[in-house]
């Protein structure tokens, strides 16, 4: 997934095609419209293995969570035996600070889907779930975090040693350039930037899915308009999920859809339409109108600062730069529509 220059296109040999073995993934997130989307998508490739899922407050409270993300898996057809967990229900050290505005109240567009069917949380916390299906898993596992990252923290500062059996982290948070929840913070890490800093320091290869490549993928009205008449629950689903993405088209039966957290997990599926390059990163904790952002280092070479003062060693993370959108729209359509 990496490469070394930002003007050379992501590897040709990681193309879409499936996988003799699917990849063991798990995702923790805070079911939302997107992570939705995003469960949706990994529950139906047949190039991933979802293992578990775990529950994190962010976009709505960590209780709403675990019932939004136990419906949407009933929706999908996700395996009954899936396990999902309740983690952290604050950040390490900020209070919750949810996302109705976005969201809706229950956090899935107030689209008044059902309580789920049968499913239910497992009786263990989700650094307990991680720790078991990370060390339990016979080959390394993906994590996907598409939330903030208390959960992880909690697990890295806990359980260090799952580390030898996690193949990579790609999380969806941090920007380049422009933030959302501040003018250079994105949501998810400004939710609990402690948390995204101990993640930095996992130790295993991390792919920063950032705005600059998040905000992107738009799936044009008539795809938006095609899965909201699809007579298959989960299309349907998806169809209505896209629909609320566009609040400013609030009313337009056809409004264009962002798949938001779900081009995430598209990028562990198919990591060729991903562009990225190895760069330092570091998560900006202090007080005032820059806490939260992920300070991505781009310059070719030191500066005043190195020189006068010496170079601080910073992580390594493999930033997003650029996306294949068409490459991965036709992913996510075809996968979630082939029901």
């Amino acid at each position: 997934m990496t490469i070394t220059e930002p003007t050379t296109q992501a590897r040709p040999e990681a193309a879409s095609a499936h996988p003799v073995h699917p990849v063991p993934v798990i995702i923790d997130c805070d079911t939302g419209v997107d992570d939705a989307l995003a469960l949706l998508f990994a529950v139906r490739h047949p190039g991933l293995d979802l293992r578990a899922v775990t529950c994190v407050a962010g976009n709505t409270d960590v209780d709403q969570v675990v019932r939004n993300t136990l419906t949407v898996l009933d929706i999908a057809g996700a395996a009954p035996g899936l396990p999902v967990a309740r983690g952290a229900e604050r950040p390490l050290i900020e209070p919750a600070r949810f996302a109705e505005h976005v969201h809706g109240r229950d956090g899935m567009g107030d689209l008044g889907l059902p309580a789920p069917a049968t499913r239910a949380p497992v009786d263990v916390d989700a650094v307990t779930l991680l720790r078991r299906e990370i060390l339990g898993s016979p080959r390394p596992v993906t994590l996907i975090p598409t939330a903030p990252l208390t959960n992880i923290a909690l697990l890295l500062r806990t359980y260090p040693e799952v580390t030898r059996n996690i193949e990579r982290i790609v999380f969806m948070g941090g920007a380049v350039a422009v933030g959302n929840a501040t003018p250079v913070a994105e949501f998810n890490v400004w939710h609990d930037p402690e948390a995204a800093a101990i993640l930095l320091t996992a130790g295993v290869p991390i792919t920063m899915y950032g705005l600059d490549v998040f905000q992107r993928v738009l799936v044009p009205p008539a795809d938006v308009q095609r899965l909201r008449a699809s007579a298959e629950p989960g299309a349907r689903l998806a169809g209505d999920l896209l629909a609320h993405r566009d609040p400013a088209a609030s009313g337009d039966p056809t409004p264009t859809g962002n798949l938001g957290d779900a081009g995430t997990v598209c990028a562990v599926a198919d990591p060729a339409g991903l562009t990225t390059r190895l760069l330092p990163v570091e998560v900006s904790l202090a007080p005032g109108p820059t806490r939260g952002q992920t300070v991505v280092d781009r310059r070719p070479r030191h500066g005043e600062s190195e020189i006068h003062h010496g170079a601080r060693e910073k992580p390594l993370v493999d930033v997003a730069l650029d996306i294949d959108v068409e490459r991965y729209l036709k992913l996510y359509l075809g996968t979630v529509e082939k029901r």
